[in-house]
């Protein structure tokens, strides 16, 4: 006589995935939690010194008309804001170290891309017209970035690239398609809040996006030649 089980038939693939991501998410936790500290404390001195000290006066970025299609919202800050965890996701869940290692490589070498073009390149975003004194989580990052080091967006190529990881990632284990879902939805709401929040224009989105996709494709080509069960 068959026994019809209690449990939903998804549940067993579901504790699978999620026991998954748990496992990795705890192998190597101290070496990630300090290599990425370490990591944005040396990518924002790069970053600031850039801003300061450009080899010559930024140019200004134009707007175009798809600029006008998205209007200024304060409340897209926290989004904008929410880019320095969801980096923080992809190395996160790499379950061993060499691919965890080639990670950061392939991340740096991002970063170093944009630092450089905004250091002989350097461009600016033009003003708004808004009383940013209304605003003040928006007018710390006014007075701090200084509307600088625009183009590529280095905020939009950063979020396309974790995205493509954990997109990868997230297939590795069988996660169900919502949560996969939900990873290209939040790239995509920071990618609008750098307009939103008038931090950039449209065309350094699309460097941004263009350089994202030059630097993970080839990431994780690479990491599959090298390694294609660690993802």
């Amino acid at each position: 006589m068959t026994t019809l089980s209690a449990t939903p038939l998804d549940a067993a693939p579901r504790s699978t995935w999620f026991r998954q991501l748990a496992t990795r998410f705890a192998t190597l936790w101290p070496l990630k939690a300090a290599g990425t500290m370490i990591f944005m404390v040396l990518f924002f001195m790069g970053y600031f010194t850039v801003l300061r000290d450009p080899l010559t006066a930024p140019t200004m970025m134009p707007r175009v008309a798809a600029d006008a299609w998205i209007p200024f919202s304060a409340a897209a800050f926290p989004i904008y804001a929410s880019l320095w965890v969801y980096v923080s996701l992809p190395p996160a869940f790499i379950g061993s170290l060499r691919p965890l290692l080639w990670f950061g490589v392939w991340i740096s070498l991002l970063c170093a891309f944009c630092l450089g073009i905004y250091w002989v390149l350097p461009t600016a975003v033009p003003s708004a017209g808004i009383d940013w004194s209304e605003y003040p989580q928006l007018a710390m990052i006014k007075n701090v970035d200084t509307a600088g080091n625009a183009c590529p967006s280095l905020h939009v190529a950063s979020s396309v690239f974790s995205a493509l990881w954990l997109e990868r990632i997230a297939r590795s284990v069988g996660a169900p398609a919502l949560l996969r879902w939900g990873n290209a939805l939040l790239c995509l709401a920071i990618l609008w809040s750098t307009i939103a929040t008038r931090q950039h224009v449209v065309l350094d989105v699309i460097a941004g996006i263009v350089v994202g996709l030059a630097f993970a494709l080839p990431s994780l080509r690479h990491i599959s030649r090298m390694a294609p069960k660690f993802l």
